[in-house]
């Protein structure tokens, strides 16, 4: 599974022109979203828990203390990373209900989850570098239509199904504080 995310990485990237301000952070939330197949199947073969709140905090934790490294409100990034965090987890619950409805469907190998997190821990350096270098877009009066646009171009440039654009709206729905 791991390669398949690797694929739609690479295959989306190659297609995906950057249109706006934000479209390189909504992105990468999209490719951070695409760890939650993977982490899925790791968890249902090796019967984890899908919330594991330590390491929630420990995400948390470390974005925050990132942002403070560019000088970006912490409040603001734990928020964004908090709803990143709902939304990832919301696919994994939606995966873990089709595998139980259809257990021919469900997983039989999967990646070792340290892999997945490496990943994870990648878009989320990335994801606060850019959040840094988007601040001023973030907190502007333009911020809903430019997040709404670059949100359309990246559903469209990854051929995003309705769940996985659902989620995208959910973990880019405090992009915009003013709105």
């Amino acid at each position: 599974m791991l390669v398949t995310v690797g694929v739609w990485v690479s295959q989306a990237a190659a297609h995906a022109e950057p249109v706006g301000p934000l479209y390189r952070l909504v992105d990468t939330a999209a490719q951070r979203l695409a760890t939650a197949e993977p982490v899925a199947a790791a968890k249902w073969l090796h019967g984890g828990p899908i919330t594991d709140p330590s390491r929630a905090e420990a995400v948390l934790d470390a974005v925050a203390a990132d942002s403070a490294t560019h000088g970006v409100d912490q409040g603001y990034v734990r928020r964004v990373f908090a709803d990143q965090i709902d939304a990832t987890e919301g696919i994994q619950y939606t995966r873990f209900g089709q595998w139980k409805l259809e257990p021919a469907t469900a997983p039989t190998a999967a990646p070792d989850l340290s892999q997945s997190r490496t990943q994870i821990d990648g878009f989320n350096r990335a994801m606060v570098e850019e959040i840094a270098q988007q601040w001023d877009w973030l907190h502007g009066p333009d911020c809903a239509t430019v997040l709404t646009d670059a949100t359309d171009d990246v559903a469209a440039a990854r051929d995003l199904d309705p769940l996985y654009r659902h989620a995208l709206s959910a973990a880019t729905r405090s992009y915009c504080p003013r709105s």
